[in-house]
């Protein structure tokens, strides 16, 4: 059962839980040094499990993650090389931050956040990294450097919907799943279109 001794109630938990995950899989860094930061400075009251990110080591090294992010999410194919690599630590971040928002709440409960972590880890990475994958076809620079922007600018006003608004951003993420179950095989088929243009012509002879 969900411990009463905790600091923020269910939606709270499971907003940030859920949420993290979700942010973990476009924006990993991003949301580890902001959310840790805040927790350091007293702007939100983190769960246990989480307050190994308000440690100084540890916002020294996702700030300095982030900073490499912000700039290599906006030079094209750089960024796509950086999705592929990032991949393999994403989506199991997400499962691991969602999981350690319930760390205080039983196994079954980190069980079940983890997999729902993974999930929206895995939905909002391959959604960005199939929209940045599309938007890579382009010669010009100019998209990608727009595009990273919007996803900054998301990124940052759903941590703060996690802890000012959590039933709004429970409501938001339960749209993103809709919209990335709609649109990743639009972005599949979008880009094995692509690539089959640019493939040479057969020889006649």
């Amino acid at each position: 059962m969900l411990s009463t001794a905790s600091t923020v109630d269910l939606a709270g938990l499971l907003a940030l839980a859920a949420g993290l995950g979700w942010a973990a899989g476009m924006r990993l860094y991003l949301a580890l040094f902001v959310v840790g930061l805040a927790g350091r400075l007293g702007w939100v009251d983190l769960p246990n499990g989480l307050h190994v990110l308000e440690h100084a080591w540890v916002l020294a090294a996702t700030g300095t993650l982030l900073f490499v992010e912000f700039f290599v999410d906006k030079i094209p194919y750089l960024d796509s090389l950086w999705d592929a690599f990032h991949t393999f630590i994403r989506i199991p971040a997400g499962a691991a931050l969602a999981a350690m928002a319930f760390g205080a709440q039983g196994p079954e409960w980190q069980t079940a956040m983890a997999l729902l972590g993974g999930a929206l880890a895995t939905g909002s990475h391959l959604t960005k990294a199939g929209g940045r994958a599309l938007i890579n076809t382009s010669p010009e620079p100019l998209s990608n450097i727009a595009l990273s922007a919007i996803e900054d600018v998301v990124s940052l006003s759903g941590l703060w919907l996690i802890f000012a608004h959590p039933w709004v951003m429970l409501g938001f993420l339960g749209f993103f799943v809709v919209l990335a179950v709609w649109l990743m095989p639009k972005c599949w088929r979008g880009f094995r279109l692509i690539l089959r243009r640019k493939d040479p012509p057969a020889s006649s002879g």
